[in-house]
Protein backbone atom coordinates (compact mmCIF):
# COMPACT_ATOMS: atom_id res chain seq x y z
CA UNK A 1 0.00 0.00 0.00
CA UNK A 2 2.94 2.24 0.22
CA UNK A 3 4.22 1.71 -2.58
CA UNK A 4 0.68 2.59 -4.00
CA UNK A 5 -0.44 5.33 -2.31
CA UNK A 6 1.47 8.07 -5.00
CA UNK A 7 0.23 6.22 -7.80
CA UNK A 8 -3.15 5.95 -6.59
CA UNK A 9 -3.47 9.74 -5.48
CA UNK A 10 -1.98 10.64 -8.38
CA UNK A 11 -4.79 8.70 -11.17
CA UNK A 12 -7.72 9.82 -8.74
CA UNK A 13 -6.40 13.54 -8.63
CA UNK A 14 -6.11 13.45 -12.29
CA UNK A 15 -9.56 11.36 -12.69
CA UNK A 16 -11.17 13.71 -10.41
CA UNK A 17 -9.60 16.62 -12.34
CA UNK A 18 -10.30 16.07 -16.05
CA UNK A 19 -14.24 14.84 -15.04
CA UNK A 20 -15.06 18.36 -13.98
CA UNK A 21 -12.80 19.80 -17.14
CA UNK A 22 -14.89 17.20 -19.48
CA UNK A 23 -18.30 18.19 -18.41
CA UNK A 24 -18.07 21.77 -18.93
CA UNK A 25 -16.80 21.13 -22.08
CA UNK A 26 -19.26 18.37 -23.01
CA UNK A 27 -21.76 21.28 -22.53
CA UNK A 28 -20.61 23.44 -24.78
CA UNK A 29 -20.12 20.97 -27.82
CA UNK A 30 -23.40 19.15 -26.93
CA UNK A 31 -25.46 22.70 -27.10
CA UNK A 32 -23.13 22.77 -30.69
CA UNK A 33 -24.63 18.81 -31.66
CA UNK A 34 -27.91 19.58 -31.11
CA UNK A 35 -28.71 23.24 -31.77
CA UNK A 36 -26.41 23.21 -35.04
CA UNK A 37 -25.49 19.97 -36.25
CA UNK A 38 -23.09 17.15 -35.06
CA UNK A 39 -20.33 18.04 -37.74
CA UNK A 40 -18.94 21.25 -36.65
CA UNK A 41 -19.46 19.63 -32.74
CA UNK A 42 -17.32 16.38 -33.56
CA UNK A 43 -14.90 19.18 -35.91
CA UNK A 44 -14.12 21.52 -33.72
CA UNK A 45 -13.86 19.02 -31.10
CA UNK A 46 -11.38 16.74 -33.50
CA UNK A 47 -9.07 19.97 -33.85
CA UNK A 48 -8.95 20.83 -30.39
CA UNK A 49 -8.00 17.49 -29.74
CA UNK A 50 -5.16 17.47 -31.90
CA UNK A 51 -3.87 20.96 -30.48
CA UNK A 52 -3.76 19.17 -27.00
CA UNK A 53 -2.05 16.32 -28.83
CA UNK A 54 0.83 18.48 -30.40
CA UNK A 55 1.03 20.36 -26.83
CA UNK A 56 1.99 17.52 -24.55
CA UNK A 57 4.27 15.78 -27.63
CA UNK A 58 6.15 19.32 -27.64
CA UNK A 59 6.20 19.74 -23.54
CA UNK A 60 6.33 16.26 -22.46
CA UNK A 61 9.43 15.43 -23.87
CA UNK A 62 11.60 18.49 -22.28
CA UNK A 63 10.77 17.59 -19.11
CA UNK A 64 13.27 14.60 -18.94
CA UNK A 65 15.71 17.55 -19.48
CA UNK A 66 15.21 19.37 -16.46
CA UNK A 67 16.92 17.92 -13.41
CA UNK A 68 14.22 16.18 -10.57
CA UNK A 69 14.69 18.57 -7.71
CA UNK A 70 14.28 21.82 -10.25
CA UNK A 71 11.16 20.14 -11.80
CA UNK A 72 9.56 19.02 -8.30
CA UNK A 73 9.91 22.26 -6.88
CA UNK A 74 8.59 24.47 -10.10
CA UNK A 75 6.09 21.76 -10.50
CA UNK A 76 5.45 22.11 -6.84
CA UNK A 77 4.67 25.69 -6.80
CA UNK A 78 2.63 25.92 -9.35
CA UNK A 79 0.51 23.38 -8.32
CA UNK A 80 0.12 25.20 -5.08
CA UNK A 81 -0.73 28.02 -6.97
CA UNK A 82 -3.26 26.02 -9.70
CA UNK A 83 -4.88 24.08 -6.40
CA UNK A 84 -5.44 27.11 -4.22
CA UNK A 85 -7.64 28.85 -6.95
CA UNK A 86 -9.82 25.76 -7.63
CA UNK A 87 -10.10 25.87 -3.53
CA UNK A 88 -10.77 29.02 -3.07
CA UNK A 89 -13.30 29.19 -5.62
CA UNK A 90 -14.94 25.87 -4.08
CA UNK A 91 -14.74 27.79 -0.41
CA UNK A 92 -16.55 30.89 -1.87
CA UNK A 93 -19.19 28.62 -3.94
CA UNK A 94 -20.11 26.59 -0.77
CA UNK A 95 -20.60 29.33 2.03
CA UNK A 96 -22.56 31.14 -1.34
CA UNK A 97 -20.16 34.03 -1.85
CA UNK A 98 -20.30 33.23 -5.59
CA UNK A 99 -22.89 31.30 -7.55
CA UNK A 100 -22.85 27.44 -8.00
CA UNK A 101 -21.45 26.98 -11.37
CA UNK A 102 -25.01 25.24 -13.21
CA UNK A 103 -24.19 23.24 -16.45
CA UNK A 104 -28.05 23.56 -17.64
CA UNK A 105 -27.62 27.46 -17.32
CA UNK A 106 -24.34 27.73 -19.18
CA UNK A 107 -25.88 24.58 -21.96
CA UNK A 108 -29.25 27.67 -22.64
CA UNK A 109 -27.08 30.78 -22.56
CA UNK A 110 -24.75 28.53 -25.73
CA UNK A 111 -27.73 27.01 -27.36
CA UNK A 112 -29.13 30.77 -27.49
CA UNK A 113 -26.06 32.17 -28.75
CA UNK A 114 -26.03 30.09 -31.29
CA UNK A 115 -29.64 30.59 -32.31
CA UNK A 116 -28.88 33.82 -32.90
CA UNK A 117 -26.08 32.80 -34.91
CA UNK A 118 -28.79 30.66 -36.96
CA UNK A 119 -28.57 33.47 -40.01
CA UNK A 120 -25.55 34.25 -40.04
CA UNK A 121 -23.26 32.60 -43.55
CA UNK A 122 -20.61 31.53 -41.35
CA UNK A 123 -23.03 29.88 -38.69
CA UNK A 124 -21.79 26.26 -39.11
CA UNK A 125 -17.94 27.97 -38.51
CA UNK A 126 -18.96 29.56 -35.54
CA UNK A 127 -20.66 26.45 -33.94
CA UNK A 128 -17.00 24.54 -34.84
CA UNK A 129 -15.35 27.65 -33.16
CA UNK A 130 -17.35 27.42 -29.86
CA UNK A 131 -16.62 23.72 -29.69
CA UNK A 132 -13.17 23.81 -30.40
CA UNK A 133 -12.82 26.76 -27.83
CA UNK A 134 -14.36 25.15 -25.05
CA UNK A 135 -12.45 21.76 -25.85
CA UNK A 136 -9.13 23.64 -26.33
CA UNK A 137 -9.57 25.84 -23.18
CA UNK A 138 -10.81 22.72 -20.35
CA UNK A 139 -8.18 20.55 -22.32
CA UNK A 140 -5.35 22.69 -21.86
CA UNK A 141 -6.28 22.67 -17.74
CA UNK A 142 -6.42 18.76 -18.15
CA UNK A 143 -3.00 18.41 -19.90
CA UNK A 144 -1.12 20.67 -17.33
CA UNK A 145 -2.58 18.76 -14.58
CA UNK A 146 -2.00 15.70 -15.72
CA UNK A 147 1.52 16.67 -16.67
CA UNK A 148 1.89 18.39 -13.25
CA UNK A 149 0.78 15.26 -10.95
CA UNK A 150 2.45 12.70 -12.72
CA UNK A 151 5.76 14.02 -13.98
CA UNK A 152 7.65 14.66 -10.49
CA UNK A 153 7.57 11.08 -9.68
CA UNK A 154 7.49 9.42 -13.18
CA UNK A 155 4.24 8.73 -13.23
CA UNK A 156 2.95 10.64 -16.46
CA UNK A 157 1.39 7.35 -17.84
CA UNK A 158 -0.68 6.86 -14.44
CA UNK A 159 -2.25 10.21 -14.87
CA UNK A 160 -2.94 9.99 -18.64
CA UNK A 161 -5.16 7.13 -18.14
CA UNK A 162 -7.01 8.78 -14.93
CA UNK A 163 -7.71 11.87 -17.47
CA UNK A 164 -8.63 9.51 -20.64
CA UNK A 165 -11.06 7.21 -17.67
CA UNK A 166 -12.83 10.47 -16.84
CA UNK A 167 -13.22 11.49 -20.84
CA UNK A 168 -14.15 8.22 -21.64
CA UNK A 169 -16.72 8.47 -19.02
CA UNK A 170 -18.23 11.50 -19.38
CA UNK A 171 -18.80 10.82 -23.11
CA UNK A 172 -20.75 7.44 -22.33
CA UNK A 173 -22.85 8.96 -19.95
CA UNK A 174 -23.47 11.92 -22.15
CA UNK A 175 -24.41 9.37 -25.03
CA UNK A 176 -26.87 7.77 -22.77
CA UNK A 177 -28.59 10.90 -21.35
CA UNK A 178 -28.36 13.58 -24.21
CA UNK A 179 -28.06 17.00 -21.85
CA UNK A 180 -25.93 18.57 -19.77
CA UNK A 181 -24.50 16.50 -16.48
CA UNK A 182 -26.23 19.38 -13.66
CA UNK A 183 -26.18 16.83 -11.43
CA UNK A 184 -22.92 16.60 -11.06
CA UNK A 185 -21.40 17.62 -7.76
CA UNK A 186 -19.02 19.74 -9.40
CA UNK A 187 -18.31 21.98 -6.60
CA UNK A 188 -17.42 19.11 -4.41
CA UNK A 189 -14.82 17.63 -7.02
CA UNK A 190 -13.20 20.99 -7.20
CA UNK A 191 -12.82 21.46 -3.74
CA UNK A 192 -11.34 17.67 -3.78
CA UNK A 193 -9.62 18.23 -6.49
CA UNK A 194 -8.11 21.93 -4.62
CA UNK A 195 -6.95 19.90 -1.60
CA UNK A 196 -5.16 16.95 -3.84
CA UNK A 197 -3.52 19.83 -6.14
CA UNK A 198 -2.59 22.12 -2.93
CA UNK A 199 -1.44 18.56 -1.36
CA UNK A 200 0.90 17.46 -3.89
CA UNK A 201 1.75 20.89 -4.72
CA UNK A 202 3.59 20.99 -1.29
CA UNK A 203 5.00 17.94 -1.12
CA UNK A 204 6.41 17.67 -4.32
CA UNK A 205 8.03 21.58 -3.25
CA UNK A 206 9.02 20.17 -0.38
CA UNK A 207 10.96 17.38 -1.82
CA UNK A 208 12.27 19.84 -4.40
CA UNK A 209 14.42 21.44 -1.76
CA UNK A 210 15.57 18.68 0.01
CA UNK A 211 12.92 18.28 2.82
CA UNK A 212 12.68 14.99 4.04
CA UNK A 213 8.90 14.23 4.71
CA UNK A 214 8.18 11.75 7.72
CA UNK A 215 6.54 8.39 6.28
CA UNK A 216 7.89 9.11 2.92
CA UNK A 217 4.84 9.38 0.40
CA UNK A 218 2.64 8.63 3.37
CA UNK A 219 2.93 12.09 4.00
CA UNK A 220 0.93 13.23 1.56
CA UNK A 221 -2.09 11.69 3.04
CA UNK A 222 -0.99 13.99 6.03
CA UNK A 223 -1.07 17.22 3.78
CA UNK A 224 -4.23 16.52 2.39
CA UNK A 225 -5.44 15.77 5.86
CA UNK A 226 -4.19 18.96 7.43
CA UNK A 227 -5.40 21.18 4.50
CA UNK A 228 -8.69 19.52 4.91
CA UNK A 229 -9.53 20.30 8.04
CA UNK A 230 -8.26 23.82 7.84
CA UNK A 231 -10.41 24.42 4.64
CA UNK A 232 -13.51 23.13 6.43
CA UNK A 233 -12.74 25.42 9.28
CA UNK A 234 -12.62 28.21 7.10
CA UNK A 235 -15.67 27.23 5.58
CA UNK A 236 -17.57 27.12 8.81
CA UNK A 237 -16.19 30.38 9.89
CA UNK A 238 -17.46 32.13 6.84
CA UNK A 239 -20.68 30.45 7.12
CA UNK A 240 -20.68 31.91 10.61
CA UNK A 241 -19.88 34.98 9.45
CA UNK A 242 -22.72 35.02 6.86
CA UNK A 243 -20.20 36.74 4.29
CA UNK A 244 -22.91 36.50 1.53
CA UNK A 245 -23.16 39.04 -1.02
CA UNK A 246 -26.25 41.03 0.18
CA UNK A 247 -24.79 40.57 3.78
CA UNK A 248 -21.06 41.88 2.99
CA UNK A 249 -22.71 45.15 0.08
CA UNK A 250 -24.53 46.19 3.96
CA UNK A 251 -21.43 46.57 5.53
Amino acid sequence: MHDLTPIISTVTAAFLASFVEVVEAFTIVLAVGVTRSWRPALTGTALALVVLAALVLAFGPLLALVPIATLQFVVGVLLILFGMRWLRKAILRSVGVIALHDEDAAFSKETAELNRQASDKRADYLAGLAAFKAVLLEGVEVVFIVIAVGAAHGQTGYASLGALAALILVTLIGLVVHRPLARVPENALKFVVGLMLTSFGIFWTGEGIGAEWPGADLALLAIFAVIALASFAIVRWMRGTDLTPDRRAAR
